[in-house]
């Protein structure tokens, strides 16, 4: 049995991601920062990107779970959006230098037999007008929801498919706070 000192660390990978110079797209970098600077448990680690890389894959190989943190152009802004991930590796970007959350899964899957569970929490913008970390005023009310609900993910214990147990999941697939 294992003493509460030797229990192994849960690793999780959550990446918040979107331009900082187009208004609500800023959401992604502004929760990761947020939860960066708020402190998340051992074993999580936290980045903030413009956009989403190839270079990202040896991270997410390193994750028992991976959070990616967006705006969505479609839906109510300040809504909160999760739904769960997989790899797909029809997603492929025509340019290299941005890619799809489900492509860089498909790329851990393909390289490196790594398929993590994975979740998407998002918020549906406002405004992607140009703005520098300017938030509309819905989306910014929703940065400590976006925030609590990757805590509650990074706090959910695996379940048997290795997913986290979610008590809000949809027949759909998505899940919404």
């Amino acid at each position: 049995m294992l003493a509460p000192s030797d229990t192994p660390v849960r690793r999780a990978l959550v990446i918040g991601y979107g331009s900082p110079i187009r208004g609500d797209d800023a959401i992604g970098p502004l929760v990761a920062e947020r939860l960066e600077r708020d402190g998340v448990p051992a074993g999580v680690t936290i980045l903030a990107r413009h956009i989403l890389t190839a270079d990202l894959v040896p991270d997410i190989c390193a994750a028992d779970l991976v959070i990616f943190i967006d705006a969505t152009p479609d839906g109510e802004p300040g809504e909160i959006h999760c739904r769960p991930l997989a790899a797909d590796p029809t997603t492929i970007a025509p340019m290299a230098h941005a890619l799809d959350p489900r492509e860089l899964l498909a790329w851990a899957a393909a390289l490196y037999d790594h398929h993590p569970p994975a979740y998407l929490v998002s918020t549906p913008g406002h405004s992607f007008a140009f703005a520098h970390f300017g938030l509309s005023e819905p989306v910014a009310g929703a940065v400590e929801a976006l925030a609590a609900r990757v805590r509650g993910l990074i706090a959910e214990p695996p379940g048997i498919d290795g997913q986290p147990v979610v008590s809000n999941a949809f027949g759909d697939g998505s899940m919404t706070s």
